[in-house]
C-alpha cells in the first residue's frame, strides 16, 4: 500500500510561483510513473505533468515552459515547481503514482492552489 501526502499549495498573485511536494510512503518500484493532476471547480480532472523513474517528463500544453516536474527517488518524493502562475491555474492539485505495467494507482488528498488576478 502506498500513501501520498501533498504540501505546498496556497494563495499567490498572478505571476508568482509555488512549489508542490508529494511524499510517498511504502514501496515505490522503478516501474512507476509519478504525476500531478488538477481539478478546477466544475471541470474534469486533467493531467498536468508526469515523470518516470528515469526522469522522462511530459507536460500539458497549458503549463509547458512554466511548470517543472522533478522526482527524488531516494526520498520517494515528486515536486512541481510552478512559475508564472495564472488565475486559470487555480485548482486542487493531486499527486498520483501508478504502475507502468500494473493497474495499481494511488492518489494524494489534494492541495488547493489559488491564483488571484
Amino acid at each position: 500500500q502506498v500513501q501520498l501526502v501533498e504540501s505546498g499549495g496556497g494563495l499567490v498573485q498572478a505571476g508568482g510561483s509555488l512549489r508542490l511536494s508529494c511524499a510517498a510512503s511504502g514501496s515505490i518500484s522503478e516501474l512507476t510513473i509519478m504525476g500531478w493532476y488538477r481539478q478546477a471547480p466544475g471541470k474534469q480532472r486533467e493531467t498536468v505533468a508526469l515523470i518516470t523513474y528515469a526522469g522522462s517528463t511530459n507536460y500539458a500544453d497549458s503549463v509547458k515552459g512554466r511548470f517543472t516536474i522533478s522526482r527524488d527517488n531516494a526520498k520517494k518524493t515528486v515536486y512541481l515547481q510552478m512559475n508564472s502562475l495564472k488565475p486559470e491555474d487555480t485548482a486542487v492539485y493531486y499527486c498520483n503514482v501508478r504502475g507502468v505495467y500494473s493497474s495499481a494507482s494511488y492518489w494524494g488528498q489534494g492541495t488547493q492552489v489559488t491564483i488571484s488576478s
